[in-house]
């Protein structure tokens, strides 16, 4: 473990699985404490039981809240939970939706639907950042877990597609109008988990890179020598190793 990693704090969403599970795993591991959430208590315990082991002493470095980042109740709970913490260094908006599957043409999709993927994609992380705002250390990382549906065209991907599209937009402005901290939209590309799986029914997905494969990426966005000199911007996982490659802007 660092030392200097020890005290440090994320709030990953949606972390019981997937992506946000694999960098909890990372960041646990690395002396990390940690808060976390899913939709699903069951499993959101087990995840949490996994991540207090690799503590090396008897104090509290998980906090796992139950519950839908659409839902303002929750969000004031993990707000809460990093009041308790003391601090926050990374926040990782990483829960999503497809909405409807199998994935309908957008001539049949339901706009109620469509609204239900706009909450939860788009307008849930912005609602987190602005009550997390006075929270957030100097310098801290803001991780919004995109897409290449925000910048291809792929048939029945229109509502995750254009929400993940804003949330690239939204990290750019929030990079415009904030200079003090590090802002990202991170295309991890395709993955092996349940929710790709989701978007194909019945197909094999199973020569798709494991989430695991996208968490080294992510922890050099944390790394003083390297990925915090990475200007604010939206970034495909597969560059992070070469950025001049990508597309970015200046803080």
């Amino acid at each position: 473990m660092a030392n200097s990693e020890e005290n440090r704090v994320a709030l990953i969403t949606g972390a019981s699985a997937g992506l946000g599970r694999a960098l909890a795993d990372a960041l646990a591991a690395r002396g990390w404490r940690l808060i976390i959430d899913a939709r699903h208590p069951e499993r959101l315990g087990r995840v949490a039981a996994a991540l207090q082991a690799y503590a090396d002493r008897p104090r509290r470095t998980v906090w796992a809240i139950e519950g839908s980042v659409v839902d303002l109740a929750h969000r004031d709970q993990l707000v809460a939970a990093v009041a308790e913490a003391g601090r926050l260094d990374l926040l990782v908006n990483n829960a999503s939706t497809l909405g409807p599957t199998p994935l309908p043409p957008l001539h049949d999709l339901d706009l109620p639907a469509f609204r239900a993927v706009l909450e939860t994609n788009l307008l849930a992380p912005l609602a987190l950042i602005q009550q997390l705002r006075s929270s957030l250390r100097r310098d801290a990382v803001i991780v919004n877990i995109s897409s290449d549906a925000a910048v291809e065209a792929y048939p029945g991907w229109g509502a995750y597609g254009a929400a993940k599209a804003a949330l690239d937009h939204l990290t750019r402005t929030l990079a415009a109008e904030d200079g003090s901290h590090y802002w990202y939209a991170i295309d991890p590309g395709d993955m092996r988990t349940e929710m790709h799986q989701a978007a194909f029914p019945g197909e094999d997905i199973s020569d798709r890179p494991r989430p695991e494969s996208v968490v080294p990426q992510l922890l050099g966005l944390l790394d003083p020598e390297s990925g915090a000199e990475l200007p604010s911007g939206r970034y495909r996982a597969a560059d992070l190793a070469h950025p001049a490659s990508s597309d970015k802007f200046i803080r």
